[in-house]
């Protein structure tokens, strides 16, 4: 997720990303991209500091990347098997990237809602059809999305409370352009840290649409990276797409 410029939004985050991110466990995902490549190469949009990327090729999985920032591939790098990884710089909707075609192309933690538009997610989908090898498939993660959440458009969360440290997230909310635009605040020995972020949200159905327009199709879709059932509750979807 980025804001209106996902490079300066991996600047702002790179240092604190991973350990904003440390209770998102990578596993049960690397489990399943790691069937879904069945031996092909992989690529991930929007790679970051290779939370996924770097135990997917621990697993054998030759992994490329692509991502808008350098600061956070500069942080995949510093990581033990992190620099044998090939990363393109650019946005992941459009950029040339070598490696392909590719058995597996997946993007995850809500990341392809960091396009700014509908026009670039669909042209995410349509690059990524373009890279996709005989057979080979499109994992979205992504969340469900909750516009109850919002009191007139508006939230406020408290992640952390302690006595010398306190993380808020403060939202706005835009149904008609389905974009959301946040701060991460921490409150921490009388300094105070901004962390924007702004995305711009999209149905399950959504991007179904995306993917025929793209000449794809829904082959699968779970709960959880487990395989779960995705039902009218789930939180957040695991979307497998192929060629139509």
């Amino acid at each position: 997720m980025s804001d209106a410029d996902p490079a300066r939004y991996g600047q702002m985050w790179a240092t604190v990303y991973d350990e904003l991110h440390s209770h998102l466990d990578p596993a049960a995902a690397v489990d399943l991209l790691y069937q879904l490549a069945a031996g092909g190469h992989a690529l991930e949009l929007g790679i970051g500091t290779g939370r996924v990327a770097i135990p997917l090729a621990a697993r054998g999985v030759a992994v490329h990347g692509i991502d808008a920032s350098e600061a956070m591939v500069q942080r995949l790098r510093a990581k033990a098997g992190g620099a044998s990884i090939p990363v393109a710089l650019g946005d992941f909707a459009d950029v040339a990237v070598d490696g392909g075609p590719f058995a597996l192309v997946y993007v995850v933690f809500s990341t392809i809602f960091g396009l700014p538009t509908q026009d670039a997610q669909v042209g995410c989908f349509r690059r990524v059809a373009a890279l996709l090898a005989p057979g080979g498939v499109f994992v979205v993660e992504a969340f469900v999305p909750d516009v109850a959440r919002f009191d007139r458009q508006q939230r406020v969360q408290v992640h952390r409370v302690e006595a010398a440290r306190v993380d808020l997230a403060l939202s706005r909310h835009d149904p008609v352009a389905q974009r959301i635009t946040s701060q991460h605040v921490t409150l921490s020995d009388g300094a105070v840290r901004l962390l924007p972020v702004e995305i711009r949200y999209a149905w399950p159905s959504e991007l179904d649409l995306m993917a025929r327009l793209a000449g794809l199709r829904l082959r699968e879709r779970y709960g959880d990276w487990q395989r779960g059932r995705f039902t009218m509750t789930s939180q957040m979807h695991v979307s497998v797409y192929e060629r139509a």
